[in-house]
């Protein structure tokens, strides 16, 4: 199947925003949540791609805390696996009404990875049952897209950051990318567009390195 070309224009005319995510970080969660916001008040349309904190830390386990290790290597593989055929297999138009139905299981409702709510994700998009199959499938048919796709998001910002990276053009045609914001709660309305507007502003600017305050509060990581 090809990959889209994230600098290519929608048919939509709109400005396409690329998006990659891994569907057990919360903190993907809160900003995709934020960036549906902004496709409300901004001229832009989303498209979404896969990356895997499970691939990303594979040369560094070792070095992880034991619970996040343990977190990547018992419950990371399934959900990345099942989104990466589904998307295979029917498209990337799947892509993020899964991603959704996924999300709003694993981090509003607290189920967690589990096999029963990615089930039950794939019930609620009308996707195939027996794409659960792939969740334990360790020598996976898809290993390679899922690489492949992974690999074109985060070559875009560099190997010590995560998910989620964002791909947007940039006003000379060249495309700017960062990893986050990282935000909580979600901004809604004009306070979205303000925090687009202004993470745009300051990713084109040649040099632009790094913002960052004190974090006193994160999404919950529930039953993660």
């Amino acid at each position: 199947m090809p990959e889209t070309t994230p600098t290519a224009t929608p048919s939509s005319g709109r400005t396409p925003v690329d998006f990659w995510f891994d569907p057990l970080c919360p903190w993907a969660w809160m900003t995709s949540r934020w960036v549906l916001e902004v496709e409300k008040v901004r001229d832009i349309e989303v498209r979404w791609h896969i990356m895997s904190l499970a691939v990303l830390n594979e040369p560094r386990l070792d070095e992880l805390p034991e619970d996040y290790r343990e977190l990547l290597t018992t419950k990371a593989w399934a959900p990345v696996r099942v989104v990466t055929a589904a998307w295979q297999k029917h498209g990337e138009d799947v892509l993020g009404p899964l991603y959704t139905a996924l999300g709003t299981r694993f981090h509003n409702r607290d189920e967690g990875p589990t096999r029963e709510a990615i089930a039950a994700a794939l019930e609620e998009v009308g996707l195939p049952a027996g794409l659960i199959d792939y969740a334990d499938q360790e020598d996976f048919e898809f290993d390679a897209e899922l690489r492949a796709s992974h690999k074109e998001g985060i070559d875009k910002v560099g190997q010590d950051v995560g998910t989620p990276v964002i791909a947007v053009p940039g006003p000379d045609g060249e495309q700017i990318a960062f990893f986050g914001p990282v935000v909580t709660p979600t901004p809604k309305g004009e306070q979205a567009a303000r925090l687009w507007d202004g993470t745009l502003a300051v990713a084109s600017v040649p040099g632009f390195y790094e913002l960052k305050r004190t974090r006193t509060a994160g999404p919950d990581f529930g039953n993660l």
